[in-house]
Parts: C-alpha cells; structure tokens; sequence
C-alpha cells in the first residue's frame, strides 16, 4: 500500500524542465553601457601606447556582447579613434586634449578590443589597433593651401627638429633636453615654405651650460628621476627664415607598469631620437598596439574575426528590421528609432 500511495505521488509531481537562459538583447553602439566599455578600451589604448599621440574616441562601429556566466560577460568592441594633440606622455586628461582637424591632416585609429565585464568591472582581454593618415588629397580638397603631413625622416624635418632643439639649449638655464621622438611633422609650400614639428624631448642629468663642455657625457636621468617634455617649432624657409621654438617639461611622473602587455614596439635608442617610425620614413607613428591576455580562459578567447563577423550580421539584422519597420504604416511626425550600430560621429569622419 505504501509503494503504491509512493507511486502515486511519483507519478503526480510536476516535472519541471531547465528553462534556457534568454539571448541578450544586442546592444546599440550608442547605449550607455557600449559607451562606458569603449571609454575604458579607449583609456587603455592610450595608456599602454608608447609613441605618438593619445587618441579619442570619433564612433564605435559595432558592439557584441556574450554572457558567460553569472555578473560575466565578454564583449567585442570595433573602434574608430582620431589623433589628439597631446603627446601619450603628456599628463594632460583625455577630455581635455584637442582632435587635430581635417586641415591639420588628421589620424585615423581602428581598433578591435575584447573586454571582460565581471560582477561590473571591466578589464581587457585583447587589443589589436593600427592607424593612418586622411589622403593627402582629401585635405587639399577642403584646404588647398593647408600644410600636409612629412615623413620623419624628410631632411627639412630633421633639420628643423636639431636646429630647434639646439636653438632652445643654447638658451635656457636649466636641464639640457635631448630628443625622445619626433611626433609629427606638416610642410606647406605656398605661400610660403614652412615646416613645423612636434617633438618629445627628455631632461639630462647635465644643465645646458655644462652640455656645451662635454655633451657626451649628458644622460637621461635615471626612471625615479625621469622628467619628460615636448617642444613644437616653426621654421620659416622662404620667403624669409624664421624660427620659434616652445618646450615644456611634464615633470617627474610615477610610471604605471602592466607586466601582463606585450607590445609590438622594438626598442631605439632615444639618445639618437631614431624610432623605427623615422628610419623607415613614415609620417605618422602607427598606433601598433597589440596585447593578448595570456591569463584568458577558453570560453573567452574567442578570436576578432568571427566575433566581428557575428556583430556585423547582427547589425545587418538590425538595419533590415528596421528597414521593415519603416513599410509599417506610422503617425504623422513619427521618427523611425536608428540602427544600433554604427553609432554617431563624434568628431568627423575620414
């Protein structure tokens, strides 16, 4: 009898099957939460860049985000980034650094940037960036007397960098400065031959007076003491010859190693001011950033191209449902919601 009252009860009890997680909404690439993983990609971009110039965000052209488990989730970002005019070693805060305009012929950065977002922490599990410069056609176009970006190793930008260099050494009272990099250079012909070079230059251990007794024996100061500057400089060639040089130094700053990055960056001699960037002749130093998580695990290290491939065709199905929306008969001042992705322009585009 009581096997059977057992049975009875087996039999009676509802079954209840695993209900499967719901699929994540997909996310537009202007949501605050796409925003807030790309203003966290975009500071570690800069922050791990050692030449060249910090970049801000213009567009994030497509989010996806996977879930991984409970508070945890992966998210793949591409990102379209514009040069700023504060060198990666200047203190200044992002926000408050300047996007070089299209006249000022302007640099483009994209990005592919893994993330993980755990119990509401990001932290980054790959990045993979490159840049290059608007055509030199497009900038003629809207400003046809505007001065276009040289290599590095132009001899009049060589030129111009040692004699403003030396011009600002035989001046000042304090540390003697040596070169650290050239950061960019515009030549403009007409109406008059000028060059024009930014330059990150470093403190010595020597003032500028005892350089001129024994300038070998001048070091850069050790990393506890290190106190890095930049200079820009105009140097007129025709019709008149004209030189105005301004350097400033940051002042010692506490570096931020991560042991966990890898950069694809040779090492150069910054005595000799020679990157690979000017001996190979480029004019603008390529936001070569690359870094991968060695401490990723499996189920989040899904490569870029698939998951860029996935988040483009949800954007397509995006645009396409929006597409049919639109058939939908609608009220007189009805706006039809926007594409998810990409997103707005924040700047301008190349």
């Amino acid at each position: 009898m009581k096997a059977l009252i057992a049975l009875t009860l087996l039999v009676q009890l509802p079954i209840h099957k695993a209900v499967p997680a719901a699929p994540l909404a997909p996310l537009g690439c202007d949501d605050p939460e796409s925003e807030a993983a790309a203003e966290f990609a975009v500071n570690y971009i800069n922050g791990h860049n050692h030449h060249g110039f910090k970049f801000d965000l213009n567009r994030i052209e497509n989010i996806r985000m996977i879930h991984q488990g409970p508070n945890n989730y992966v998210i793949f970002l591409e990102l379209d980034l514009l040069e700023t005019s504060c060198h990666v070693l200047s203190p200044t805060p992002l926000k408050n650094c300047t996007v070089r305009s299209i006249t000022q012929h302007a640099v483009e950065g994209d990005c592919d940037v893994k993330l993980q977002k755990l119990d509401g922490a990001f932290s980054v599990l790959a990045s993979k960036c490159n840049s290059h410069a608007d055509s030199s056609e497009d900038v003629l176009q809207i400003c046809p007397g505007c001065a276009l970006l040289a290599a590095f190793n132009n001899t009049e930008v060589l030129t111009a960098v040692a004699t403003a260099l030396n011009d600002h050494n035989s001046k000042t009272p304090d540390a003697y400065l040596r070169l650290l990099e050239i950061g960019r250079a515009n030549i403009q012909y007409a109406p008059a031959h000028v060059v024009y070079v930014e330059f990150a230059v470093a403190a010595t251990n020597c003032s500028a007076a005892e350089a001129k007794d024994n300038v070998e024996a001048c070091q850069l100061l050790p990393d506890d003491q290190s106190n890095f500057g930049f200079c820009t400089a105009t140097m007129v060639i025709h019709p008149s010859q004209d030189l105005s040089v301004d350097c400033r130094l940051y002042g010692h700053q506490v570096p931020t190693p991560d042991p966990g990055v890898t950069y694809s960056h040779p090492g150069y001699d910054t005595s000799a001011g020679l990157t690979p960037d000017v001996v190979q002749g480029f004019t603008n130093h390529n936001l070569r950033l690359s870094h991968n998580n060695p401490f990723a695990s499996e189920s989040s290290s899904s490569e870029f191209p698939s998951a860029a491939l996935a988040a483009k065709s949800v954007a397509r199905r995006a645009v396409a449902e929006v597409a049919q929306h639109n058939k939908v008969p609608h009220p007189v001042g009805f706006v039809p919601p926007p594409p998810p992705c990409p997103g707005k322009i924040r700047h301008f585009k190349i």
